[in-house]
């Protein structure tokens, strides 16, 4: 079984421009049209059995039409989903409790793109509240190609989140998920300041981009106990992603963990 825990897709009318400016904004090609056929379609070439979706907030006003879109696919044949939410939102708990309601499995938080550094206190507001119902949260993490200034989510910022969530102690269930390896094009300070700690990262287009050396050794040095498999379609192809996995020196139960068991465990499958 694998599961594709990082995808975007998006609904029809607004597919196309959507991945066609994001695409000019990161320089990066993407493999589909964005829709969710097109996500499904990647899918089926790379053998995915189950995506997950991350919506993206991008200002508090989309909060009911990006939450109503990721609604309608969750829990269908190949797709299930998170929400998202926004930092400037006025009524966060409400509006969490909301996507709790609706059956989406968390949220998602892009700090670039919606212009807050991850330790600030709206952040941490809202990440509280998601653990303490039972949300999984995954934020961006390190560089965005696609932005300009200050790098949102930094290693020693995930410190401080992790500081002001969980105050010292260790969480019985780690519920925070870093994408893209902790800390994208970061990778040197996450495996000094963040492997080991209780997050899980993602392997969201480094699985592709990232050599191969670098990428066992965030596997091995963080723990495949706390790695997902992940592809960022439509910004890499799945099915290569997967044989990059497929290609480094990891055991069989790692691969089993990577690929869908730690997913399951965070989804509560």
């Amino acid at each position: 079984m694998i599961i594709d825990f990082h995808t975007h897709a998006f609904p029809d009318k607004i597919a196309k421009p959507t991945i066609d400016f994001l695409a000019s904004k990161s320089g990066y090609v993407p493999y589909s049209d964005g829709s969710v056929q097109g996500l499904i379609s990647l899918m089926d070439t790379g053998n995915i059995d189950k995506s997950v979706l991350l919506p993206v907030v991008t200002k508090p006003s989309q909060f009911s039409s990006v939450n109503k879109f990721a609604a309608e696919l969750n829990n269908t044949d190949r797709i299930w989903s998170f929400g998202g939410i926004h930092p400037y939102d006025e009524t966060p708990e409400a509006h969490l409790d909301e996507i709790k309601s609706m059956g989406l499995y968390g949220i998602k938080l892009h700090p670039d793109y919606q212009n807050a550094f991850i330790d600030d206190e709206k952040y941490i507001r809202i990440i509280r509240y998601a653990i303490s119902i039972g949300l999984a949260v995954i934020t961006h993490s390190g560089v965005d190609d696609g932005c300009e200034g200050d790098v949102k989510c930094t290693p020693d910022r995930v410190l401080r989140v992790l500081d002001k969530i969980y105050k010292g102690s260790t969480p019985d269930e780690p519920r925070l998920i870093l994408a893209h390896g902790g800390g994208f094009k970061m990778y040197t300070e996450v495996m000094e300041k963040l492997c080991g700690l209780p997050v899980y990262f993602d392997l969201a287009y480094i699985s592709e981009f990232t050599d191969a050396d670098t990428l066992f050794s965030i596997i091995r040095t963080h723990g495949a106990d706390k790695i997902l498999f992940a592809s960022d379609s439509p910004w890499s192809d799945p099915n290569t992603s997967a044989d990059r996995i497929r290609s480094l020196p990891l055991t069989e139960k790692e691969l089993h963990m990577i690929f869908y068991k730690n997913a399951l465990s965070i989804l509560r499958k």
